[in-house]
């Protein structure tokens, strides 16, 4: 058992890349933030699949989206057509993958998830990835139990982990520059960062393209394979 609680934060992102779930996979208690802003154009609604050989980009189309606007605070378009027809994309893309039969279901209960606000639509789907990948992680919606975005982004961060009672907070590796490792060790918590790591595997014979969502990585590789993946991240100071 590991001697202090490690904690992770991360905006939620629709079946987001393989990473995200190393980082999840670090981590004991893993927090989405999701009372920050909307990113237009960014991860959180949106992601890549691979069709024919090419990255083709899903989206869960939402209403009066904007960056002034909190994650928490944007509602998912109620319209079912467009579920059918991204599940009609995916199982065209992926109904010959070794994994298809094991993986569709999981993927069409993400997607027709009921949800009206962003936030709970895609806390549903990674509570439901987590479960499938075989992940003890506990997922806390930061909007639901914090109250502190008065604060600047470094101290929302350090609040949070002296709140959960955390030894090491583990960030993804992209946020190096953002964070002053002395803030975190006068608050008694330890800084890490994750590498990520993107291995090789069978896109049915193209060329292999790394970074796309994690519906290709459990289309394409049997339970054990991905699980092997989960753990193949670097975790460094």
């Amino acid at each position: 058992m590991r001697a202090e609680r490690r904690l992770a934060i991360m905006q939620p992102y629709f079946f987001p890349y393989l990473g995200y779930f190393q980082l999840m996979a670090e981590v004991d208690a893993f927090v989405i933030f999701d009372d920050v802003n909307f990113i237009n154009r960014g991860w959180i609604n949106r992601n890549r699949i691979n069709i024919n050989g090419a990255p083709h980009l899903i989206t869960v189309p939402l209403k009066q989206a904007s960056q002034n606007k909190l994650i928490c605070e944007i509602s998912v378009n109620n319209d079912l057509l467009w579920r059918d027809k991204l599940l009609k994309t995916i199982r065209q893309a992926y109904s010959r993958a070794p994994q298809f039969a094991r993986v569709f279901p999981l993927v069409e209960r993400i997607v027709r998830h009921p949800a009206a606000n962003l936030a709970d639509y895609l806390r549903h789907g990674l509570v439901n990835l987590r479960d499938f990948l075989g992940l003890g992680t506990e997922i806390i919606g930061s909007s639901r139990r914090y109250e502190n975005s008065n604060l600047t982004a470094q101290s929302r961060i350090v609040d949070i982990c002296l709140r959960e009672h955390i030894g090491i907070y583990v960030n993804a590796i992209g946020g190096r520059e953002l964070y002053e490792n002395a803030a975190f060790e006068l608050a008694g918590v330890k800084l890490q960062f994750l590498q990520p790591a993107l291995p090789l595997y069978d896109q049915s014979g193209a060329e292999f393209m790394p970074g796309l969502s994690i519906i290709d990585v459990l289309m394409c590789n049997d339970d054990r394979t991905v699980a092997n993946m989960l753990k193949s991240g670097r975790c460094d100071d």
